[in-house]
């Protein structure tokens, strides 16, 4: 069985849309693209660097989809397995690609069947619907996140409409000299409650 890990840069107040620049995503009137610039630094690089080279298949929402697709072809040299990588895109109106290695999906039960089948594990990088789907249903078998220290109070955010009660084990965290909180958690059971003290 292959995991299912979403991979996701967020604010404070867990907010996903357009990290990397003012023009990556700019839907809903969203005015802060780029707001994870401000913070790069040499830790977070390598722990980045680390993830792109790691052998995986991917999984995307229509959106995601169309921004890497524009770009990622042509730059292989910084994110070498990219376009090696199965890309699985999640899409009722999108049905074709030019990009190497694309299958497009429409079910629930099309991603349920990929985690059953035999291969790399599956990554998730922005897709915001398409997180909020797998979570609702129980897919998400890692979350690898990078928080940032900032609030911005509007844009589409990760966790959101219908997540499921769950708990996830911390299993590796480190945080970058700007105060990027980068954390791995694994899907480990159900909520548990009890009272303070006693």
């Amino acid at each position: 069985m292959r995991k299912l890990i979403v991979l996701s840069m967020m604010t404070l107040d867990g907010v996903m849309q357009a990290p990397g620049g003012p023009e990556e995503d700019e839907s809903g009137t969203f005015k802060y693209g780029g707001w994870s610039a401000p913070y790069g630094d040499e830790v977070g690089g390598e722990v980045v660097q680390k993830e792109l080279k790691q052998p995986a298949d991917y999984l995307l929402g229509r959106k995601t989809f169309e921004i890497w697709a524009s770009f990622w072809p042509n730059h292989a040299d910084i994110w070498p397995g990219i376009n090696d990588g199965t890309k699985y895109v999640m899409s009722n109106t999108m049905k074709k690609s030019d990009w190497k290695n694309t299958i497009f999906i429409e079910r629930l039960e099309d991603i349920k069947k990929l985690k059953k089948s035999e291969g790399s594990d599956i990554q998730v990088w922005g897709s915001s619907k398409l997180v909020q789907l797998l979570l609702k249903n129980d897919l998400v078998d890692e979350l690898w996140l990078k928080i940032y220290p900032v609030t911005l109070g509007t844009g589409k955010k990760l966790l959101d409409n219908g997540t499921i009660p769950a708990v996830f084990t911390l299993t590796e965290s480190l945080v970058t000299p700007t105060g990027v909180i980068i954390a791995k958690y694994r899907r480990a059971g159900e909520v548990k409650t009890g009272t303070v003290g006693e």
